[in-house]
């Protein structure tokens, strides 16, 4: 989904987060979760804009591994980067400028049981880059 200015708030925050965690940070769930875990799936579910520049997207995380050791952990890691290490960042197409949490981590129910999520939802602003 394209955003304000042409930014695809999910495909930067999905590389960028990616190169950080050096897990597979993906939109959309693989069929085979189960063996190529840990994943981090980032999907936007809304925002807003203020329809010249500024970017609010609303994303959801989830870490999906083996335990819910592993997954508690990843997601840990990856809060403490988008909240301690995003804010200045820039790419090809967008700068952002702040990010902060919506909904804490917490477990959230898998239809796979022998599969643990971990989830939280934040909120991230941007803007394009020219």
């Amino acid at each position: 989904m394209a955003a304000v200015g042409s930014v695809d708030v999910e495909a930067e925050l999905v590389a960028w987060l990616h190169a950080k965690l050096t897990v597979r940070v993906l939109t959309d769930l693989p069929a085979n979760l189960g063996s190529v875990l840990p994943v981090v799936q980032l999907q936007r579910i809304g925002g807003d804009d203020d329809t010249i520049r500024l970017d609010r997207a609303v994303v959801d995380l989830d870490v999906y591994a083996g335990t819910r050791q592993a997954a508690s952990a990843l997601m840990a890691q990856a809060r403490s980067v988008l909240l301690s290490e995003l804010r200045g960042v820039a790419t090809e197409s967008a700068v952002f400028t702040a990010a902060r949490t919506i909904s804490a981590p917490a477990w959230r129910p898998y239809e796979n049981t022998s599969l643990r999520r971990v989830g939280g939802t934040y909120e991230v602003y941007s803007h394009p880059v020219s």
